[in-house]
């Protein structure tokens, strides 16, 4: 097991150094102007231009602006380690930035995993269980709801109504727990049920159908036949062997939503990872862009790790050498 971790984690590195030179290659490749432009004023002379693109770095050919962000990331530079270089816009630490809106992202992924992980697998049990009833139509029809509705949509309705009209919720933004914590859950429980409203229909629909299709092999049916209770030959046995690829999409959604709930965060004005990202595309603000890619392929590659190490546990067929 030991071996198997470290032969990941070496892959690891060499996954997330590809990605961010693909990021590199998509960002000097695409024809999007010239990001000194953007700093240059409205009619700056050859000589003014080419300053600012020195001053940048973006005289230099994609690969050696890589080599030189690869190099600051295991090395670090004058803000610290991991380097992560500074804005164009401000010069300001990108590092900095990325830790101030990392919570805000955290928080929401957090609080919406817990309750779409719990509702999900809890509905998709039910639906199971009460196969073809009404309890299991509503069920159904819960996740249909779910998966049809679009997010900004269910969200600006969710403000309407529990913020505008009822007053039970707060608005958008985003306060600090450490600042009011009251505050704070007023204000992340509508995101919370926004996101988590898409994901837990999924995972309830593939509980579903994963539970029924274990519900019929033949240890089921030999567990019932030693005396078990339906309680237990339901949880115990049932539930537990399909829980790999709940496992398994619970940890890539996790990951994901790292990088930023772009469209959640946009309702809400949260202003967390994904609007950092996304106003760094379209100011072409690279480093911050690099940096945002960075945080969700790491991620991605860890949260793939931690999957795998849990299979193990979870179906004791699963052995790595």
């Amino acid at each position: 097991m030991i071996f198997y971790i470290a032969r990941r984690l070496v892959w690891t590195i060499v996954v997330v150094l590809c990605v961010i030179g693909i990021t590199y290659v998509v960002f000097f490749k695409l024809p999007a102007g010239n990001p000194a432009l953007r700093f240059a004023g409205k009619a700056p002379t050859q000589q003014e231009l080419h300053e600012i693109e020195h001053r940048l770095g973006l005289d230099r050919p994609w690969y050696v602006q890589f080599g030189k962000f690869a190099y600051h990331f295991f090395r670090g530079d004058q803000y610290g380690w991991p380097g992560l270089g500074y804005t164009y816009a401000s010069g300001a630490s990108v590092k900095s930035l990325i830790v101030n809106r990392a919570p805000r992202t955290l928080f929401l992924i957090a609080g919406a995993a817990v309750l779409w992980l719990f509702s999900g697998v809890a509905i998709g049990v039910i639906s199971a269980v009460k196969r073809r009833t009404v309890t299991d139509r509503v069920a159904m029809g819960f996740a249909l709801f779910g998966i049809s509705t679009p997010v900004f949509w269910l969200g600006l309705m969710m403000l309407y109504i529990f913020w505008r009209q009822l007053g039970w919720a707060g608005g958008a933004g985003y306060v600090s727990p450490t600042s009011d914590l009251t505050g704070f859950f007023s204000h992340m429980i509508l995101p919370w049920i926004t996101l988590a409203m898409l994901y837990s229909a999924f995972y309830a629909r593939m509980t579903r159908n994963n539970l029924l299709e274990t519900l019929g092999e033949d240890y089921i049916r030999t567990a019932r036949a030693k005396g078990l209770t339906e309680r237990r030959v339901i949880l115990k046995h049932g539930l537990r062997a399909s829980l790999t690829p709940i496992v398994t999409m619970f940890g890539m959604d996790i990951a994901l939503l790292v990088g930023g709930a772009v469209i959640t965060e946009s309702v809400f004005n949260l202003q967390g990872l994904g609007y950092l990202a996304i106003n760094s595309a379209l100011t072409q603000d690279l480093p911050i862009v690099a940096g945002v890619v960075l945080l969700a392929a790491v991620a991605v590659a860890v949260m793939n790790l931690v999957v795998d190490i849990l299979y193990a546990f979870l179906d004791p067929r699963v052995r790595y050498a």
